[in-house]
């Protein structure tokens, strides 16, 4: 979805909505907050002489994911399973817009949430099942076990146990993407989820107050594996812009290909101009590109960052946005660096062509951390890191999100069914499992200028309540082979190339 215009706010305006956004602090404390709900969410303050608690006491839809659970599908089986588990997302979305809708009456009459929202859900994710059953077995001759107990799903609180608390979102360490005298690391601040919302007494799909954390509160917390002797320590940096463009979709062409509205959120895409979901390798290869070098026609594309201050933008009433719980202006980054980097280990080798990552989880708030590689700081203070918890940086420094994507590759295969096992993160020691190989690692650090406190968020799925942990990328290498050869060159060669 593109967009033909946009409004403009500049640093001065964002800095005043930090009165109305700001989170107040004292003695390292959460005091006070105001972070607006936005257009779309919908929901109001609990009926009178009814407790607050009470009325959010559920908070979100909690179904198991059939796409983790697939790890083998059969090529012949694939385009059929990627549409059912897309239907399968929207079953979601469908059945939480019915939840939000009822909430207050299901605190009242738990019930309710049986009838309206679980069982429907459940007989139509029964026959999604079902559906993807029938193909597997058709192309390879056996029916997947254990599907039937995917279909269930419950009602989860908000500060329910999933997980994620403190976790390291995976291991990972996009230290080398920092600035001198920076550093990057994958720890938590903590969860503290099952907040009030904002101080009116509105209601929505999240961020909440208890999403956020000072990160001048936060202990550095950085542990880079070492540099073994023969490590590939060169660099390659590609310069793809910020999308300054305007290039936005809610398609997922990874993980839903063929599929509209794929991802239930909007993305940004630098790079590759064709992408959509519904391009295949032939129009990624042809596609225009806003790399400089026109040899990277690469994919790389994350959710859309938004000011959450009741201000609308463009795709209020459209899928993606408004119609999937993402409302608010999007922010475009300050600053976006794509930065390749080599193994502690060893050499790394070239990255076939079409090779898809996706990094980190866009359920991790109801899938718990396995997946999930989320990685957020502050300009001045990327030694301190945060998987589950917005950063709230003091005035002058500015936000940063990371992605350190995996290094090795199986040496085969491009693309996997549930898309990840193809790929692998190295071990603590920075070798690769037995079986991989370590590739050019893709480290990207997006950069916004928006106001102090916690009046922005990441678009989600609508059931992931806009949750940090949330946060992934999605690449798709399209370099030709020459740019490749330099890339590995200027890497093993300990270079630092463009």
């Amino acid at each position: 979805m593109g967009r033909t215009s946009r409004r403009k706010r500049t640093t001065t305006a964002n800095r005043a909505i930090a009165a109305a956004a700001a989170l107040i602090l004292g003695g390292g404390g959460l005091v006070a907050v105001n972070v607006y709900a936005s257009a779309g969410e919908g929901g109001s303050g609990p009926a009178p002489g009814q407790d607050r608690g009470a009325a959010r006491q559920m908070s979100t839809i909690d179904c198991p994911d059939a796409g983790i659970a697939l790890p083998d599908v059969p090529d012949r089986a694939r385009p059929e399973v990627d549409r059912e588990l897309a239907a399968m997302d929207t079953q979601i979305t469908d059945a939480y817009r019915q939840f939000a809708d009822r909430k207050e009456r299901i605190a009242r009459d738990p019930a309710l949430a049986e009838n309206a929202v679980l069982g429907p859900l459940r007989s139509k994710r029964s026959a999604s099942l079902d559906r993807i059953g029938i193909a597997v077995e058709r192309a390879a001759g056996a029916r997947p076990q254990g599907l039937d107990g995917l279909a269930g799903c419950s009602l989860r609180a908000d500060d329910e146990e999933d997980g994620q608390g403190g976790g390291d979102g995976g291991g990972q360490d996009p230290a080398e993407s920092a600035e001198p005298g920076q550093g990057e690391g994958q720890d938590g601040g903590g969860r503290q989820d099952g907040g009030e919302g904002d101080e009116q007494g509105q209601q929505g799909n999240g961020p909440e107050a208890s999403d956020f954390v000072d990160i001048r509160s936060v202990q550095p917390n950085v542990d880079r594996p070492r540099n073994r002797r023969g490590a590939s320590r060169g660099t390659f940096t590609t310069d793809c812009g910020r999308n300054e463009n305007g290039k936005f979709n809610p398609d997922n062409v990874i993980a839903a290909p063929g599929v509209s509205n794929g991802a239930h959120h909007m993305h940004d895409y630098v790079g590759n101009q064709a992408t959509d979901a519904f391009a295949g390798d032939d129009d990624l290869a042809g596609g225009e590109t806003t790399c400089r070098n026109q040899g990277d026609r690469s994919t790389y594309y994350w959710p859309v960052l938004r000011l959450q201050n009741g201000e609308d933008e463009n795709d209020v009433d459209a899928d993606g946005g408004g119609k999937d719980q993402n409302t608010g202006e999007i922010q475009t980054p300050s600053q976006v660096t794509l930065r390749f980097v080599g193994s502690p280990a060893g050499k790394v080798t070239a990255m076939p062509r079409f090779l898809r990552i996706i990094t980190g989880d866009a359920k991790s708030f109801t899938n718990g951390d396995a997946n999930a590689n989320a990685s957020w700081s502050c300009t001045g203070f990327e030694n301190r890191q945060l998987a589950d918890t917005y950063p709230i940086c003091p005035e002058g420094s500015q936000v940063v999100r990371s992605f350190a994507f995996q290094s090795c590759w199986d040496g085969q295969n491009t693309d996997s069914a549930n898309h990840r096992t193809h790929v692998a993160f190295a071990q603590d020691d920075g070798r690769c499992p037995a079986g991989f190989r370590a590739v050019p690692q893709l480290v990207q650090r997006i950069v916004y200028d928006v106001p102090p406190g916690p009046g922005f968020a990441v678009d989600s799925f609508p059931e992931q309540l806009h949750k940090p942990g949330t946060d992934h990328g999605d690449f798709i290498n399209v370099f030709d082979d020459r740019l490749m050869k330099k890339v590995v060159s200027c890497i093993n060669g300990g270079r630092k190339c463009r």
